[in-house]
Parts: C-alpha cells; sequence; structure tokens
C-alpha cells in the first residue's frame, strides 16, 4: 500500500489589521458586502486537543513533535475580554469558546467569569456557550456553570465504544464523554447540544442508535456532514453523506416534522419528533451552503481574525492590542475588516475544480480555530 503523505501547512499567517483613516462607529449596525451583520463570534482559546479524530486532528500530523504556539503567543484572558467587548459593540450576541479543546486551557473558568459580564447593545447578558469534546467536562461542569457559561455542545460520533476509540484514536472510552453530558445536564448547562459528525464509512450505522439514545432527553441531537476543512484530514466528497438522507434515515423510524430556524443565521435545520420527544438537527455545510445570512467570525487563540471557517488568511488583532491600540481603533479595525468581507466558500464550492482553494492557498484548520 502506498504511504499516505499529508501536507504540514502553517496557517498561522496574517494580514496586519489596520485602524482605518474615518473611524468605523460601533453602533450594532455593521454590515458586511453582502449585507451580513456580525452576531456571533467564536472564540479559539487554545490550539492543543487530546484527541486525535482524523476529520480534525489526525495522528499522522499532530503527533509529539507537532510544534504547537506558545505560552506567550496566546492572546490573555484580559485581551480575549477586551477584543470581545469591541465585537459587543458592533452587534455580536453570541460567544462560543472552542478550541482545539477548551477545556485544555489553563483556569478557563476565569476567562468564562469576564465574558458573562459583557453585555448586549440593549443590555442583556451575551448567550454564552462553549464546545467541548467532553473529556475533562465531568470536572469541569459546575465551575463553568457557576463562572457564567449558559450551555455547552460536547461532540460525540458514535455510541458504540469501540467505534468511537477508534475514531478518538486515543483510545478514550465513550462512557466518560456520556458522564460528562450527565454532569453538564446536572449543573444546568442546558439545553446540552451533541454534535455528531457522520462519516460515510466510518460510523453512519451509529446515527440511529445515537438518535433513540438522546431521544426525549432534552438534548439535541446534531448531524455534521463531514467537511472539507484545512488541509490535513484527507477530505473526499464519496465519504459525505448528505443530510437529507440522515432525515430520511431517523424519519423512517421515528417520524420527524420540520421546524422553523431558531434564529437568523442559524447553521442547523431543526426537526422535531412528531411524538414530541424532542428534536435533531442536521448541518448541511457540504450539500446546502448556507452562506446567505453567515453572521459568524472567529478569533483564533493567538488574535487572528477569520472571516470564515474555510478562510485561507486571518487579521492580525494581536498587534493592535499589544501596539497599545486604543478601545476605539480596535472597533474600527474590527469593523473595518468585516465590512471588507465577502466571503460565501461554501456557496462557490461546486464551481471550483477539485482540491483548489481560492486564491491558491492553504485553507486553515479547523482545529486552530474551532468549528
Amino acid at each position: 500500500m502506498a504511504e499516505r503523505v499529508i501536507p504540514l501547512v502553517d496557517h498561522r499567517d496574517a494580514a496586519r489589521a489596520v485602524v482605518p483613516a474615518q473611524a468605523v462607529p460601533a453602533d450594532g449596525r455593521l454590515a458586511d458586502r453582502l449585507g451580513r451583520p456580525l452576531r456571533d463570534l467564536r472564540i479559539s482559546v487554545t490550539d492543543r486537543c487530546n484527541f486525535r479524530c482524523s476529520y480534525c486532528m489526525p495522528k499522522e500530523v499532530f503527533d509529539k513533535n507537532y510544534p504547537y504556539l506558545p505560552h506567550a503567543s496566546l492572546l490573555s484572558f484580559e485581551e480575549i475580554t477586551r477584543l470581545a467587548r469591541q465585537f459587543v459593540a458592533h452587534g455580536v450576541r453570541k460567544i462560543r469558546l472552542t478550541g482545539g479543546e477548551p477545556l485544555l486551557r489553563k483556569n478557563i473558568e476565569v476567562l468564562v467569569e469576564q465574558l458573562a459580564q459583557l453585555r448586549t447593545l440593549d443590555g442583556q447578558p451575551l448567550d454564552l456557550t462553549l464546545t467541548t469534546n467532553g473529556s475533562l467536562l465531568a470536572r469541569k461542569a459546575r465551575a463553568l456553570k457557576a463562572a457564567g457559561l449558559q450551555r455547552v455542545t460536547v461532540s460525540l460520533d458514535g455510541l458504540d465504544d469501540a467505534v468511537f476509540r477508534r475514531m478518538n484514536d486515543v483510545d478514550f472510552p465513550v462512557a466518560e464523554v456520556l458522564a460528562g453530558i450527565e454532569a453538564a445536564k446536572d449543573a444546568g448547562l442546558g439545553p446540552i447540544k451533541i454534535n455528531m459528525v457522520v462519516k460515510r464509512g466510518t460510523n453512519e450505522h451509529e446515527i440511529l442508535p445515537m438518535a433513540r439514545h438522546f431521544r426525549g432527553s432534552g438534548h439535541v441531537l446534531r448531524f455534521i456532514e463531514y467537511m472539507d476543512v484545512g488541509a490535513t484530514n484527507g477530505w473526499r466528497m464519496n465519504e459525505v453523506l448528505p443530510s437529507a438522507d440522515v432525515v430520511s434515515l431517523v424519519h423512517a423510524q421515528m417520524p420527524l416534522r420540520a421546524l422553523e430556524p431558531a434564529a437568523p443565521g442559524e447553521t442547523a435545520e431543526r426537526w422535531a419528533y412528531q411524538d414530541g420527544s424532542g428534536e435533531i438537527g442536521v448541518i448541511s455545510s457540504v450539500t446546502q451552503a448556507f452562506c446567505g445570512d453567515c453572521n459568524r467570525a472567529r478569533l483564533s487563540t493567538e488574535g487572528q481574525l477569520y472571516l470564515c471557517l474555510f478562510a485561507t488568511q486571518g487579521h492580525d488583532l494581536r498587534s493592535l492590542i499589544r501596539g497599545n491600540a486604543t478601545d476605539e481603533q480596535l472597533a474600527s479595525a474590527i469593523g473595518h475588516i468585516w465590512q471588507g468581507r465577502a466571503d460565501r466558500y461554501s456557496q462557490l464550492r461546486s464551481q471550483l475544480p477539485p482540491d483548489t482553494n481560492p486564491g491558491g492557498r492553504k485553507r486553515v484548520e479547523m482545529s486552530y480555530i474551532g468549528g
């Protein structure tokens, strides 16, 4: 068998963020070139993870010699909170903490407590959430809730222990993730969302067991199409199981009815069980692009702003915040960047030749900026 070679590309370069000559007002009316507002900020707090899922951080690349970011390069909690405050001034209402695995960041509860003090333009608390693989959730759930976290999303790609251990590739047992979910429920971090990445030929047989297990639990199970993110996961279209097939499979066993989106820019298509026992969601990132109303920005762990999950380059905000920029200058820089945004990779994907990227650059890794 031919050896599989995965290119190791450093995505950690960025365009230097600039403060525009004319200030961009932080009044909540900011829009990009396609008229999309800024409402959702994903913040990666670490580029490290204790799992080695093949679709995100394959062991062949992220081995013991992989050059993770040094601690001095990471934004401090105070720097993250200061930047977050400027995003909120532009209309952000929701902040999701991601990684890597965010619970690996030491004292993450301190950051949660700082962010929980922020208020939206109309004086409301932020929708403050966190995405985790669940491995450390059982020991962290109560502290996170006490610090002000509202909800968690847990990644779980199957209930069969052998399948789950094979997919996380570090032999981590599924029982400990399920215990973490229960601990989060007991702590009041709900409603909990469970994200299952479906990869054809790997775990599609876990769809119905997952649906049956979480039906009636109060948790929302979401099925995500295996995505072409980054350069290291060896993505192939024939490994994508369309969300429409997932819905048909579940509906045949547990009848469903369509629901309206929970909010503008919502990524998941919602389906309720007809008997009232809960709902599922599907995220069709490959077969049904949802770029048209995308209102999300992503801040990497060392302060680069990305405008799309499939971006090829970020914008360096760390140099501004460590270069003594004022809050007004930071807000203007963020506004200037967002005003220039025209990203809609998923909508353009089908028009691009295979294995090509806009501008000829490698896309940023999902493990680096979070999902």
